[in-house]
């Protein structure tokens, strides 16, 4: 993971945690976009359509990838639930890479 896509990826899911209230695996899971130079935006294929569409009403070049492998990074998360003691983690997984969710 690298070049452009770290920083946006990180800011994506830090923000569906933080100001949506999502869990980090619907955070990882959620469709994701790369922009690129300019009014240019790459997007996930599994971006909603009223989005991309809300988008290049807006002036933006728009191409859909339909392979989120290689073009929008991974995460793993482990978040902690307040007082560990009590409340736990919650660990989440990126299905755009392989890995798995564990505890013990």
């Amino acid at each position: 993971m690298g070049g452009n896509m770290q920083p946006q990826a990180h800011l994506q899911t830090i923000v569906r945690m933080l100001a949506h209230r999502q869990q980090p695996q619907a955070a990882c899971d959620a469709p994701r976009w790369r922009v690129n130079d300019g009014t240019q935006i790459n997007v996930e294929a599994t971006m909603a359509g009223a989005t991309v569409t809300g988008l290049v009403e807006r002036g933006h070049g728009v191409e859909v990838i339909q392979d989120s492998y290689q073009d929008f990074g991974a995460g793993q998360f482990i978040w902690r639930l307040g007082d560990p003691a009590v409340e736990g983690y919650v660990a989440a997984s990126d299905a755009r890479r392989d890995g798995q969710a564990a505890g013990f």
